[in-house]
């Protein structure tokens, strides 16, 4: 990250300083939040390491840098407490000018990184004739808020929905239409064109034919042999096939980009496996010529097993024993593709933790083949969503939820919650729907996100869609008063003017404030967007404190009355754009 003007750096490096006076490393100096926040803003435990390096009393390590903190101007007070903690208290200077620094700042006081970098977030991986269910969600909102992030930061991203379009399932399709549909041209290999523009099957067909296909050439051997065929003629180019496919492809692509307008979710490509096809061939031939790839019973392998392995790690099967590519190949496919048309120096893979071995291989094989190093590409897994059984979130009856269902469920429940609110009772039917889709979505994103992403959770939609408690309406609620208070300023001729901190609930918001830049270090860094919810939401308890003990339009002093309507809109300035970060939206007003 470029340098912040953060007051926790500051401090730091004031306690780093102090510490190499003495002949120390200064990083021991690194300031936190205290625990204690009626006590101290910021501590140190760096003594405690010195006086056990040196031999001495951690406390005339601590009382030395305590003596030096003291003469900064941006510290109040400083204390040692205990056996050698240091205790610092902010001065009301330094909060009042970080608190303007934040309001004047179009990014609230967010720094980027030092080093863009060129990043490719692979998400979604949804396949062709299949609707988008709720097994779906985690991948689509993780990756989303990721995408927002590292674009936030400064980073060059592309975003790859990456679609399974080019599989087994795609010619057991094709022989499933054609025992319904025999006489269509695209089973004609006579036929010369042009083939109909319009799909002979909709999505509702391809989602009743996808597990009827699938179960035949499990069953029955013959049937499997047949779609192994059709499979292997639609990857050699056969015309009526290839024309039947992309029907597949873009009616299933209209439900998808229906779903993730509903959840205001885009991306820069549309790529599929079919994609990497033409890079295989080529990458076939140079591994066997350089000796990488092995023939092993019929198959073409790459070993990726090291000596320091603790577990066992099977080869990758880059051509089986029938001369077809599967997912390793396809995926070493895509590896080339992305590094002639971006050369990304950062390759995001936000897909199931159960995948994980399979994501090891193919890296190591990249990296064995020269493609792209093992360190630039990055497994991000992710639990599950569950019901409250604990089980895979599932319909009533068992079945698997699909995603636009699970959606209008959290629409209708999120306007049921407005009406018992009394929200949204003085606007149009229209907008009401509109703020109810939007509660619903940030119910929907924040439940979601605001849990460690590689941890399974519980989604209970009655509580993720409260306006009180740690939610995403809760969040919403927060944001649309503080603008509601702008409006009424505004039509009272009450403008922001200098922030001038002066109670303790005005420390506690513009403390929080300051911590914006560590939650995007943090999230950014670790690939973990829950670091941004806690942010949202202490931000958001600390002004609904603040609003409580300062109010702002009451107030008879016109310079604290500007100060705090300052403080408030820079509250709503940081919240939404980490809110938008996350991918929620915020409506006007409710």
């Amino acid at each position: 990250m470029t340098k912040p003007a953060e007051l926790s750096e500051a401090l730091s490096v004031a306690a780093g300083e102090a510490f190499a006076t003495l002949g120390l490393d200064a990083g021991l100096g690194a300031m936190r939040r205290s625990d204690r926040p009626d006590l101290a803003d910021f501590q140190c435990n760096g003594a405690m390491a010195a006086a056990k390096k040196l031999g001495k009393n951690p406390r005339e390590i601590a009382d030395a840098i305590v003596a030096a903190l003291r003469a900064s101007d941006i510290v109040a007070s400083a204390d040692v407490a205990g056996p050698g903690f240091i205790n610092v208290k902010l001065s009301a200077a330094a909060l009042s000018s970080r608190a303007q620094q934040v309001a004047d700042d179009a990014r609230a006081g967010a720094a980027s990184v030092a080093s863009p970098r060129r990043v490719v977030i692979d998400f979604g991986g949804w396949n062709v004739a299949k609707e988008m269910h709720i097994g779906h969600l985690r991948s689509t909102v993780i990756g989303d808020s990721l995408q927002r992030l590292f674009r936030f930061l400064g980073d060059s991203v592309t975003s790859d929905v990456h679609l399974g379009d080019w599989g087994l399932q795609m010619g057991q399709l094709i022989n499933e239409v054609k025992l319904e549909q025999p006489d269509l041209p695209y089973f004609d290999a006579g036929f010369t064109g042009p083939y109909p523009e319009t799909s002979p099957v909709t999505m509702d067909d391809l989602g009743r034919l996808y597990p009827l296909a699938s179960g035949k050439s499990k069953a029955d051997e013959a049937r499997r042999n047949e779609d192994r065929q059709a499979t292997q003629e639609l990857q050699s180019g056969r015309p009526g096939y290839r024309a039947l496919w992309r029907h597949f492809c873009d009616v299933t692509r209209v439900g998808l980009e229906r779903e993730c307008a509903s959840l205001g979710v885009t991306f820069n490509l549309w790529k599929g496996e079919s994609d990497a096809e033409p890079f295989i061939p080529a990458l076939v031939e140079d591994l066997k010529a350089r000796g990488i790839a092995e023939l092993d019973a019929g198959a073409w392998i790459v070993r990726v097993a090291r000596e320091s392995d603790k577990k066992e790690m099977p080869p990758i099967i880059l051509v089986n024993r029938d001369g077809a590519i599967g997912y390793h190949g396809s995926d070493l496919g895509t590896i080339i593709d992305r590094k002639q048309s971006i050369d990304p120096q950062l390759t995001l893979y936000v897909v199931d933790q159960r995948q994980a071995l399979h994501f090891e291989q193919v890296f190591r094989a990249s990296d064995r083949a020269g493609l792209m190093p093992e360190s630039t590409l990055e497994h991000l897994g992710f639990g599950t969503v569950n019901g409250a059984d604990g089980k895979p979130y599932k319909t009533r009856d068992g079945g698997v939820l699909k995603l636009h269902e699970f959606i209008a469920q959290a629409d209708a429940t999120a306007l049921s919650r407005m009406t018992e609110a009394e929200l949204g009772a003085d606007v149009s039917e229209a907008e009401r729907a509109d703020i109810a889709h939007k509660v619903a979505v940030a119910a929907i994103k924040f439940s979601d996100l605001s849990n460690v992403r590689t941890t399974n959770y519980i989604f209970d939609l009655d509580r993720f869609v409260s306006f009180e408690g740690k939610t995403g309406p809760y969040l919403l609620y927060a944001a649309v008063r503080i603008k509601s208070l702008a409006r009424r300023a505004a039509g009272e001729g009450v403008t922001p003017g200098p922030i001038s901190v002066e109670l303790d609930a005005e420390r506690a918001l513009v403390l929080q404030f300051d911590a914006f830049n560590d939650a995007l270090r943090g999230a950014y860094d670790k690939r973990m967007p829950h670091i941004l919810c806690d942010h949202a939401y202490l931000l958001a308890q600390a002004f609904s404190s603040f609003y409580a003990a300062a109010p702002v339009l009451i107030e008879s002093d016109p310079a604290k009355k500007a100060s705090r309507l300052a403080l408030a809109l820079a509250t709503l300035k940081q919240l939404e754009i980490v809110l938008g970060l996350i991918g929620i939206a915020i409506p006007e007003r409710m």
